[in-house]
């Protein structure tokens, strides 16, 4: 069938013997006489086979003739190949006619069948084409791809086939033959003629070609045309005829063999292997495939068949078993035991033959000789090229190229960035082929490919033949690169330049093989002179088509964004396809080694281990971020590596990735993966130290530790120059920016909107002194726009070069921004311009990299590219310009900076903005980004929005923070969900958004009574009271034990700002993560951090006072559980100062165990205080405690820092730790203690057990173990002022500050000039007690005091309401921590009281109910005098050990001072407080907070307009006055206008006085807007309710159900609103209109603008829905299936951690997010449980389409785990599942298990479940486990496959997780 070559011609060609007029040919009994054709260079030639003609063939010919008797039109129909064609010819060159042959393609219009205009010398003429041509001149039409046409083309046909009439656009107007005649015996040949009539010749014929359709692609006939035609099914040849066939071809093959082939092609053609979907095998190839054969019969059949039918590249799974079985049946599968190892020995030129060259294969160890047609240039021997480094598989590969070349065009198949256009350069090399690199792209038309219309420079149009062409006739190698990306409408012009060497172009010229072209010179005896004139050319003998193109996505539909299934039966038949193999790991290693030969082994080792892990994984995630990792780009990290070889490898494995964009699933799992191949992400240590600065020296710039020379531009004004404020993260990026540019990349930034993508760019340029060309690409642009913009002047076209190609020219910087927005078939032709440097122009001029040939545009060496994208994936809906050609480029991600940069770049901006609204603004975006990170909120807001706020505040400063933020959020404040996410996060970090000036609610202020001298204390110093107590004391050393290490874990603390809406004294309050049931114990400070221990079980937890994390280390471990029955531990802190910062010692009570524990490393050691007693008489010893009074410790206050030591109290003794030294001193004391106060560091204030009185000890200031110094017991007497006599009521402090009072507080308390030591103290008795000149002065000291009116210990503890309730039972004992404390600096006194001992009655008014609270902070000022109560709000969870809790405080909060001036309170539920009591300091916040709401005051806005009139003022006057009183403004004679000159008015320019008419002037009120009247608001929540009443009655649901779904629909209504969100815009993302071509109106379309010139029609673009490519495959839905987890555990511990709920709330999720979406997710919802893994809850085909539905699912649900037996199927429901889903058909699958599993329990391995969730490459498993105890989950997330398992350790992550999963896959490609 087709010719092989010239060597084969003279085994098949016979000439037919010239042929006359007059003679006759006949086919059977059918006879047909010649005549003599008119045009002889129009008839086919040697087209004909050999004698005997298959019988077939015959058979077609003689029905074909009969046909042309019967003079009707026929088509000939059948399968994809060259037959149908040969044998019309056959049937042309027996007649002797003449033929017109064209191509039909998807581009063809009515012009190209008809007429087309064309100028000469400035006029429009009509030139015939084709149809026209040959109806006229007798000859035969032959249309080949009927179903290629578009579908309204055709039928300008209609009339010319069945009545031979067509009307012409010139006017003239064909008519058949018979009427013509007709006509012509009644009038003369001139009338006609001036009638324009002209006659169809009777010799006119039409033969179709065409494949049937609803088989294959293409537009089905239109049935009036079907109905013109006679049809005839050309199958392929008979398998005897075939058979006969290839043995001529093949006398070397054993004949079994061939019959083999065949019956293998045979059987992939039959009806059964098309219903299994297996595309037609191209029998046509198999001549050329056997010819290989013949030269080398050693190959096997299997590598031949993968040749002709590269069957797995184009086949799923099915399709290849089916293959492969075909092949075993008949004996071919030969492959796996003898692959030929193959390689080129050498290349010559051949002697006798011109044009060609020897090969010398070596095959399978034997020498074979054989040629293959060559270029002109000079051959290279093989791997004599520097650039190319060969490896084993390429050099196979070039082996099996050589044998395919020998016969055939080639396409080479392999994934980008292997190596395609590399290879394809060396092949050429090699057989010294000059390369013709065709660059395709997918809206590219056949003219593109052919011929493109210009004008000369006379004005007159013409046709320029394209690089296609010239090569063909040159005899270049054409290298067709991304075949798979054109149209197969447009390929199809190709087909017969690829079957038959023969082309028809659209100016008449004819392309002919270069045999038929010599037997046309002979037949004729013309000259090649006499030809071209005739413009008939020959293809050069060598010409070969080399295709490129990417592996076909195996069953993907067209418009997918994931490729498409490119390779059908048509293009089988065009080439032979060889596959690029991925390399092996060690060839890759030697290519990247000779490449780039200072790589760092080890680090180039490390790249490859991570590469080909993830190849070879067959997880869509992991495959993805294999293709980023191409060997292309391996080979720029380590170019990279060569040069810097300090950097990290992760760092540049991210970077190629991008993972800073990546969806979260794919991160994680490249996270994974680089853990797994031990490649550390190790932040540079330097990062943060090293000096990031920008310096120009001298002509070198230096940005950071990189400099490159400044370059000397030409055109200065190109030169970008812009405000840049320097910031670290900017520099980082610029810095990596100038290691690529170094190396000669073009680079890609990649980031979100507003992160100073074009800043950096700019200033990067700025500081080279780089000019710049900048493009900005939008979905509009095409690949003409990208190079040059065509215009016509004085009827001539010129073409304005593009800045891209002004750049190329003159050695600028290209900038090309939003490279996103444009589609990305026209940014591939970057691609060309990056690799290769050659990119072909619309005028016919090319750029090249080097010298050459003429019109060429050379490439300047300093060109470069920097392009700029967002990121991929919503919401910025780009195209994926990153996936398409990301490769190429060197990337780098643009990120917000981080806080402290953006910090350091806001203060540039607003020098005068407070730094507090700044961080507040850089903490608020900072959780925003985070937000949109996750997936939260869908806008990720950036820099540039701060910086547009923070210009505003500068500009601006009295408005306020919270008015300016809404410039940016405005945008939302319609998303409900949105608004109310957005407001918490800004209410979070404090900026009062919402709030008004007038939210003010600070605690109301009662006055204090006066303050009255009360006694005096004596501290008694007697001779013979100083001999009786002193107190001997002893020094040991402490016994440690240990240490123990424990795991200090930290958790995120959610720190908020508590005014938001309304200012109160509390700053911020956050949740310490603890569980219901644990009890807190005490609070203690040091500087800014919090310290609280709880007791039950033993925790401490530490955090600072603005940290973003809460460290907390269980105890109970250290604890034993049980110690005498009921233990109730009770545990105080105190920490230590420095240098032992960070580190507390902690003391429990009952079983007195004194810890040193350091938060910072987790150490614990255990101090035993007394040396005698080992452990199990300490058990004793603490029993025997415990009935005893308990004792307390107390810890050394600030002021003692530095001396690090803290008291515990015995009944009689004192033991006194020295923590540093590692000490203890026992004091004994002849007195038996009820507590300590620690008055300064060498005096103490005790206090006896039962009497109460008080002793001062005085101690010596440091207790060294040498003098063993004497501690002195001094008692003072009290004495009251009233009464001589010592008998006065003895006040038992509760608290007795270590400091004193400043001067001027003691001043101001006391009212009084006072300076004196003094200790400030508090007892139940008295709101404060001053005791003055205690206790350093000997003389009485003075005590003062604010008397309480009631003392509070007599204030019975009134058990009521709430407190009873919660409390239940009366209180033990008395309350062991007092809540008192002092803030010096501010004079005042804080404590904590229950409600009960609060005057509410005076602090709320008769009519408000008090708030329920846990206490009251009664803050006692002793400036202002006052007393006021702030209510603390009550705890989220109590505790139920509420006897317990009662002992531990008598109010429901601990509180301690903090070192910043204010207080801390923690409630039992773990809730921290901080508030802010001192009055400046209220103050100063207060008019901060105002600053930040702003000034609106609600006055009314006036508009004023100066208008300097030009007009000297004059007198003042008073004016007209105007009887109708109408306004006036202006115009200077009214009296009482508004903006007059110099009358009197309101804002004139220089009226004597206002004078106002009551004329309303020009007013914005901000009161008004919030005023809707009542009524309006109640009626519109009537409404509302009635409207949910209603809904309810519809859908049958009581309110109760209502309710109930509503608290699951609630907690994830956030989430459902997010993924719709994104479906929505992926819906529309997937609607967007295209560009239809050829329209009769619209946009002017810049490649018909010379159409346009000669004033053709359709030369229009517009914007239309593009209708799907006729025969492709309908878009499938996609399948989601959720398998939850109903089984009995998730209701037993649902108590605990609330998981059924939580996997109810997910299934909600699915449920409501999918609603509506049924077309595009088909998704059904299945149990798993001890019953079995198959309980169905909701159905594929009847998703629940209501509330009630939806409730009935979730109730299901509950109660299936409620009565289902125990038991786990996860593994099982699984795997099962994976299957049920694989065998639907869909676009995807997706499968999601919800599981509580403990996997180990039921003795499942984990690497079980992953083999399940990976078992089948079609369907994407994920697996959600609920996380169980200890570290379980986290160890099975490790074995199971990342990004594939999560680990919800908190269940309200499980929605979180799923919706994470939803974005990141389903919703990837929709």
């Amino acid at each position: 069938l087709l010719a092989l070559g010239r060597r084969m011609l003279p085994l098949l060609m016979y000439r037919l013997p010239p042929l006359f007029a007059g003679d006759t040919v006949k086919i059977g009994e059918i006879s047909y006489k010649l005549k003599t054709p008119r045009n002889p260079e129009l008839v086919p030639v040697n087209t004909v086979f050999s004698d005997s003609l298959p019988q077939t063939v015959v058979q077609h010919l003689r029905w074909i003739m009969q046909k042309d008797l019967l003079g009707q039109d026929v088509f000939l129909i059948g399968p994809p190949g060259p037959l149908r064609r040969s044998i019309a010819m056959q049937y042309l060159e027996l007649t002797k006619r003449e033929v017109e042959y064209v191509a039909l393609s998807r581009d063809t219009t009515e012009t190209d069948l008809k007429q087309r205009r064309e100028i000469r010398s400035g006029t429009a003429f009509y030139i015939d084409q084709c149809a026209v041509r040959a109806a006229t001149q007798g000859r035969v039409l032959v249309l080949e791809g009927l179903e290629k046409a578009e579908r309204n083309v055709l039928p300008v046909l209609n009339n010319l086939l069945e009545n031979r009439e067509m009307q012409l656009e010139d006017g003239r107007f064909l008519m058949s033959y018979q009427r013509y005649d007709k006509l012509l015996q009644e009038h003369t040949k001139e009338e006609l003629d001036s009638w324009k009539i002209v006659r169809v010749s009777e010799d006119f014929r039409v033969i179709a070609l065409g494949l049937p359709v609803p088989k294959y692609k293409g537009n089905p006939l239109d049935p009036p045309l079907r109905s013109r035609f006679q049809a005839r099914d050309v199958y392929y040849l008979p398998f005897k005829d075939q058979l006969e066939l290839l043995y001529t071809v093949g006398p070397n093959i054993a004949a079994e063999r061939v019959s083999q082939l065949l019956s293998l092609a045979t059987t992939l053609c039959s009806q059964e292997s098309s219903n299994l979907g297996l595309p037609d095998f191209p029998v046509d190839n198999l001549l050329p495939a056997l010819h290989v054969l013949n030269t080398l019969p050693m190959l096997s059949s299997q590598q031949l068949v993968q040749r002709l039918y590269p069957y797995n590249s184009i086949l799923g799974k099915d399709g290849r078993t089916a293959v492969e079985g075909v092949l075993s049946r008949f004996e071919l599968l030969d492959g796996r035991r003898k692959l030929a190892p193959s390689a080129i020995l050498s290349v010559s030129r051949t002697k006798d033959l011109e044009g060609h060259a020897d090969v010398a294969l070596l095959v399978a160890d034997k020498d074979v000789t054989f040629q293959v047609p060559a270029g002109i240039k000079e051959l290279h021997p093989p791997n004599s090229s520097p650039t190319f480094i060969s490896t084993p598989s390429h050099s196979q590969l070039m082996a099996e190229m050589m044998q395919s070349h020998m016969v055939k065009d080639i396409c080479l198949i392999g994934a980008k960035g292997c190596g395609k256009s590399v290879i394809a350069r060396e092949f050429a090399e090699m057989l010294g082929y000059s390369i013709e690199p065709v660059m395709l792209y997918q809206d590219m038309t056949a003219r593109d490919l052919l011929q493109q219309r210009c004008t000369l420079p006379n004005g007159d149009t013409a046709w320029r033949p394209s690089p296609l062409v010239t090569a063909a006739i040159e005899g270049k190698l054409l290298v067709l690169d991304g075949i798979h990306r054109v149209n197969l409408g447009t390929l199809a012009v190709l087909s017969r330049l690829l079957h038959d060497r023969e082309l028809d172009l659209y100016d008449g010229t004819r392309l002919l093989r270069w045999d038929r072209y010599q037997t046309l010179k002979e037949q004729l005896q013309f000259t090649d002179q006499q030809l071209q004139e005739r413009s008939i050319f020959p293809i050069h003998p060598s010409f070969r088509v080399l295709a490129l193109a990417e592996p076909p996505v195996v069953g993907a539909s067209t418009n997918s964004s994931r490729g498409q299934q490119w390779l059908g039966p048509e293009l089988l038949t065009m080439f032979l396809y060889h596959t690029v193999s991925p390399m092996a790991r060690a060839e890759e290693m030697k290519l990247i080694q000779g490449l780039t030969p200072n790589v760092p082994k080890e680090a180039a080792e490390q790249l490859l281990h991570l590469t080909h892990s993830l190849r070879k994984t067959n997880d869509a995630t992991a495959q993805s971020l294999a293709s980023s990792l191409s060997t292309r780009q391996l080979l720029r990290i380590c170019r990279r590596l060569s040069q810097y070889p300090e950097e990290s490898i992760a760092h540049a494995v991210n970077k190629a990735c991008l993972s800073r964009f990546l969806p979260s699933l794919a991160r994680a799992s490249l996270d994974k993966s680089l853990a797994n191949c031990s490649i550390p992400d190790t932040p540079d240590p330097a990062e943060h130290t090293r000096d990031f600065s920008c310096s120009v020296k001298d002509g070198v710039l230096t940005i950071g530790s990189v400099s490159a020379p400044v370059y000397d531009a030409n055109e200065k004004m190109k030169v970008p120059d812009v405000l840049f404020y320097d910031n670290l993260q900017h520099m980082m990026v610029m810095e990596d920016m100038l290691k690529d540019f170094l190396l000669g990349e073009h680079l890609l930034l990649v980031g979100n909107q507003g992160v100073g993508k074009n800043k950096i760019v700019d200033r990067f340029l700025h500081l080279l002194n780089r000019p710049r060309e900048y493009l900005q690409l939008h979905r509009d642009t095409t690949v003409q726009t990208l190079t040059l913009q065509p215009s016509v002047r004085d009827g001539i076209i010129m073409y304005e070069d593009s800045p891209l190609v002004k750049a190329v020219k003159l050695g600028h910087i290209l900038v090309i921004d939003e490279a996103d927005k444009a589609p990305t078939n026209v940014t591939c032709i970057l691609k060309a311009l990056v690799e290769s440097g050659e990119m072909i122009l619309a005028d016919g001029r090319r750029i090249i990299s080097a010298e050459g040939r003429p019109n060429t545009i050379v490439m300047h060496p300093d060109f470069r590219m920097l392009v700029l994208a967002n990121r991929p994936g919503f919401p910025f809906l780009g195209n994926d310009f990153f996936g398409a050609l990301g490769d190429i480029f060197s990337c780098h991600a643009v990120d917000n900076p981080k806080p402290q940069a953006e910090l350091a770049m806001l203060k540039q901006y607003g020098p005068n903005v407070p730094d507090a609204t700044l961080q507040k603004l850089v903490a608020a975006f900072g959780e925003l980004r985070s937000m949109a990170d996750q997936g939260t909120i869908t806008y990720p807001y950036s820099t540039r929005e701060v910086v547009n706020i923070v210009k505003h505040l500068q500009k601006f400063p009295d408005e306020g923070l919270a008015n300016v933020v809404r410039n940016v959020f405005d945008f939302d404040s319609y998303n409900k969900d949105m608004r109310e996410v957005l407001i918490e996060a800004l209410h979070k970090h404090g900026i009062p958004i919402g709030a008004k000036p007038s939210s003010v609610k600070l605690a109301k202020e009662l006055p204090l009574p006066e303050v009255k001298m009360t006694g005096y204390w004596t501290v008694n110093q007697g001779g013979n009271a100083r001999r009786k107590l002193l107190c001997p004391s002893e020094t040991r050393p402490i016994d440690i034990k240990g240490p123990v290490f424990l795991r200090v874990q930290s958790y995120p603390c959610n720190r908020q700002e508590s005014r938001a809406l309304s200012f109160s004294e509390e700053k911020a309050h956050w949740q310490i993560p603890m569980n219901e049931v644990n009890i807190i114990c005490d609070v203690t400070t040091k500087d800014d951090v919090v310290y609280v221990a709880t007791c039950n079980p033993v925790c401490l937890y530490s955090m600072k006072e603005r940290g973003e994390t809460i460290q907390c280390m269980e105890l109970y471990d250290v604890f034993p559980r049980t110690i005498s029955g009921v233990w109730q531990p009770f545990v105080t802190v105190a920490p230590l100062g420095s240098p032992l910062d960070g580190q507390v010692v902690l003391h429990e009570e009952q079983s007195n165990t004194v810890l040193h524990l350091d938060m910072v490393t987790g150490a614990v050691r255990r101090l035993m205080l007394s040396p005698d007693t080992d452990p199990p008489a300490a058990t004793k010893a603490s029993s025997w405690w415990s009935s005893k009074e308990p004792q307390c410790l107390t810890a050394q206050a600030q002021s003692f820092a530095g001396s690090n030591w803290c008291v515990c109290v015995c009944s009689n003794q004192l033991e006194v730790l020295d923590v540093l030294e590692g000490r203890v001193h026992s004091i004994s004391l002849p007195i038996n203690l009820k507590s300590v106060f620690l008055v300064a560091e060498d005096r103490w204030l005790l206090l006896e057990s039962n009497t109460n009185k008080k002793f001062l000890l005085t101690k010596p200031m440091h207790m060294n173990a040498e003098d063993s110094g004497v501690c002195q017991l001094h008692s003072i007497s009290e004495d009251s002022v009233s009464t001589g006599h010592g008998a006065t009521e003895v006040s038992v402090p509760q608290m007795l500050s270590c400091e004193q009072l400043p001067n001027e507080n003691l001043s101001a308390a006391l009212d009084q000039n006072i300076v004196s030591p003094n200790r400030i103290l508090a007892d139940t008795g008295s709101f404060a007690r001053v005791v003055v000149g205690f206790p350093d002065l000997v003389s009485p000291n003075e005590v003062y005091s604010f008397k309480r009116p009631v003392d509070l210990s007599v204030m019975k503890s009134a058990e009521t309401g709430a407190h009873m309730f919660l409390r239940g039972g009366l209180r033990s004992g008395a309350a062991k921590q007092e809540n008192c404390v002092s803030l010096l600096s501010a004079n005042q006194v804080v404590r904590a009281l229950p409600p009960n001992k609060v005057p509410l009655k005076e602090v709320y008014p008769k009519d408000v109910t008090p708030p329920m609270t846990a206490a009251y902070l009664e803050v006692t000022d002793l400036n202002s005098k006052k007393v006021k109560y702030i209510p603390v709000p009550r705890s989220m969870m109590v505790s139920p050990y509420t006897s317990w809790l009662s002992k531990v405080s008598e109010s429901d909060v601990l509180i301690a001072a903090l070192g910043s001036g204010g207080v801390v309170t923690v409630d039992m539920g773990g809730y921290v407080r901080l508030w802010e009591t001192g009055l400046d300091t209220l103050q100063r916040s207060l008019m901060e907070w105002r600053n930040m709401i702003g000034t609106e005051d609600g006055r009314p806005l006036q508009i004023t307009i100066q208008r300097d009139s030009g007009l000297d003022v004059s007198a003042p006057k008073h004016g007209k006055f105007d009887p109708n009183n109408a306004p006036h403004v202006g115009g200077n004679q009214w009296a009482g206008g508004t903006g007059g000159r110099d009358t009197a008015g309101l804002g004139g320019k220089g009226g004597p006085y206002r004078l106002d008419a009551g004329h309303k002037v020009y007013q914005v009120s901000q009161a008004e807007k919030d005023a809707v009247p009542e009524e309006v608001r109640r009626a519109a929540r009537e409404m509302g309710e009635k409207a949910f009443k209603e809904r309810l009655k519809e859908i049958d649901m009581s309110e109760y159900d209502a309710a109930t779904y509503e608290r699951f629909s609630n907690a994830v209504r956030r989430q459902v609103q997010s993924l719709r969100i994104i479906l929505d815009s992926l819906q529309a993302k997937g609607k967007e209109r295209q560009w239809l071509k050829n329209q009769a109106l619209g946009e002017l379309d810049d490649a018909k603008i010379i159409d346009g010139l000669t004033g053709e029609k359709a030369i229009y673009k517009r914007r239309g829905e593009l209708d799907p490519e006729p025969g492709s495959p309908q878009q499938k839905p996609k399948r989601l299936r959720v398998l939850a987890d109903v089984s009995g555990s998730m209701y037993r511990f649902n108590g605990v951690d609330g998981r059924l709920e939580r996997s109810m709330e997910a299934v909600c999720m699915v449920m409501e997010a999918l609603e509506s979406y049924e077309h595009k997710f088909k998704y059904d919802i299945i149990g798993h449980s001890g019953d079995g893994y198959d309980i169905e809850l909701v159905r594929v085909d009847k998703v629940p389409k209501n509330n009630k539905q939806r409730l009935k699912v979730l109730k299901t649900m509950h109660a299936h785990s409620q009565f289902c037996m125990s038991g786990d199927y996860t593994l099982e429901g699984t795997e099962a599942s994976i299957k049920e889903l694989a065998r639907e058909e869909a676009d995807e699958h997706f499968v999601m298990v919800l599981s509580d599993a403990n996997l180990e329990r039921y003795g499942i391995r984990p690497e079980r479940f992953a083999q399940a969730l990976t078992s089948d490459p079609q369907v994407n498993a994920f697996a959600i486990f609920i996380g169980s105890l200890g570290d379980q989950a986290e160890r099975l997330q490790k074995t199971l496959p990342a990004g594939r398992s999560f680990v919800a350790m908190d269940t309200k992550q499980i929605p979180q997780i799923l919706q994470q999963i939803f974005t990141s896959t389903m919703l990837a490609s929709v």
